[in-house]
């Protein structure tokens, strides 16, 4: 399908509308990066490289500081909610409306309207951020190019509400397997039940309370919880084997390896025959002591929040990077049919931005 080139005159709303009718299903995002390639190659004050379909522009000014501008430009399948829509109420509505293409607009619009910023600017555009860890552009641009996204702060364009959000919390997928013995249901004294050797992990996870720490004057709430359980292979038959999937989101102060070894105390003695971690990423902490983030904090205004949900913020702070979530789009919206963004929350973001990018 032949798309029209992005048209970067056009303000951030706009231009949000635009890239929404310009479908970049996690996967199918080439095009989507040939686009933003192509327009932010016509800019003379930025430098472009690209590798897959991830693209970094970024300005050499010679400045003593550099911020990173990140997005993903994939979304979630179309649910019948493209082309976009807009509403005699200034509400924009289509698919990656809120997650994450107003910011991505925004990051745009920032590229080709600030040539001369107070701050050397990195603008990365990545693919496949809502699809499985080990396909994530941002990863794999850290990992092949990590200079590219070297800064002193980064501010990744996650829908906040307008609202910053500092670090991000880490999770950890584990699956507990407990064993027993097949036997005939109709003698089943003569098995033992894997279902029913569940039972005491789900007790201790209904008995659980969750941490509450705070962070840089920021409250997290930590959760642990059963996503799933799976067991049973006939009507007729006692299970040998039953798996319950647990989920632990965990605040940014634990480390990764106290995170897992948490995990393993609480289910200690719960019969548990093998924990095997079926998915881990780490939190990031908020950064809001750094000065950098001190200047954002006065130009954008508001209340600094936790971010309870994992976002790339956590890439960021392994290379080292200090970095929040400040973008448009209530994230309660985030891959639902009837997503949308208000205009007026898509300016106002890109006003911000940018009297802090010249002040």
């Amino acid at each position: 399908m032949e798309h029209a080139a992005l048209d970067l005159s056009l303000d951030a709303a706009a231009l949000t509308a635009q890239l929404v009718d310009f479908p970049s299903v996690s996967g199918t995002e080439g095009p989507l990066a040939d686009a933003i390639e192509r327009a932010l190659r016509a800019l003379p004050h930025l430098t472009v490289d690209r590798h897959g379909n991830n693209v970094v522009a970024r300005t050499n000014l010679g400045h003593a500081e550099r911020v990173v501008l990140a997005g993903h430009i994939d979304t979630v399948p179309i649910a019948d909610n493209v082309p976009s829509r807009l509403d005699d109420k200034g509400v924009l509505w289509g698919c990656g409306t809120s997650d994450m293409k107003s910011g991505v607009a925004v990051q745009l619009r920032i590229a080709a309207t600030v040539p001369a910023p107070n701050r050397d600017l990195t603008f990365v555009f990545y693919d496949n951020e809502e699809v499985a860890a080990h396909l994530n552009g941002l990863g794999h641009v850290a990992e092949a190019h990590p200079d590219w996204l070297a800064g002193d702060f980064a501010v990744l364009l996650e829908p906040s509400d307008g609202e910053v959000e500092g670090g991000c919390q880490g999770t950890l997928r584990v699956i507990l397997k407990t064993e027993g013995e097949r036997a005939h249901s109709a003698r089943s004294w003569m098995g033992s039940n894997a279902i029913h050797a569940a039972a005491p992990v789900l007790a201790r996870l209904a008995a659980y309370e969750p941490r509450r720490p705070v962070i840089d004057g920021l409250e997290y709430r930590e959760g642990l919880n059963a996503v799933r359980i799976s067991g049973g292979v006939a009507g007729n038959v006692v299970p040998d084997e039953c798996a319950v999937t647990v989920n632990f989101r965990y605040a940014p102060d634990r480390t990764q390896e106290e995170a897992l070894a948490h995990v393993r105390e609480v289910f200690e003695g719960c019969g548990v025959a093998e924990v095997v971690v079926d998915d881990h990423s780490p939190g990031a902490l908020p950064g809001l002591s750094h000065p950098a983030a001190a200047a954002f904090m006065a130009a954008v205004g508001g209340a600094a929040r936790p971010k309870f949900g994992w976002t790339d913020v956590a890439r960021f702070s392994a290379l080292g990077v200090p970095a929040v979530n400040y973008g448009p789009g209530d994230p309660l919206y985030a891959h639902k049919r009837d997503e949308h963004v208000a205009v007026e929350q898509i300016l106002h973001c890109e006003e911000r931005l940018r009297s802090w990018l010249t002040a």
